[in-house]
């Protein structure tokens, strides 16, 4: 696999967790990352992406993306 940003892997955490939702593992497997690289990427995410509302934690420890989140997204495929 070749090397990924970080913009591209937050990109695929939110792609993941669009629509109903994503459990960690689901996430994991969405975003190739292992268990530990994922708990980074959640660390980071809840400091800069969940403060800026672009993905939120679901009581059900389930993560979805925001509408905000989802126009990120669109911008980011439309760049990329």
């Amino acid at each position: 696999m070749k090397y990924r940003s970080r913009s591209d892997i937050v990109g695929l955490i939110l792609d993941a967790a669009n629509g109903g939702g994503a459990t960690k593992t689901k996430l994991m497997h969405k975003a190739y990352l292992s268990f530990n690289q994922l708990r980074e990427y959640l660390a980071l995410l809840e400091k800069k992406v969940i403060k800026n509302g672009l993905i939120e934690y679901k009581g059900d420890q389930t993560y979805r993306t925001t509408q905000k989140g989802i126009r990120l997204l669109q911008i980011q495929n439309t760049i990329g």
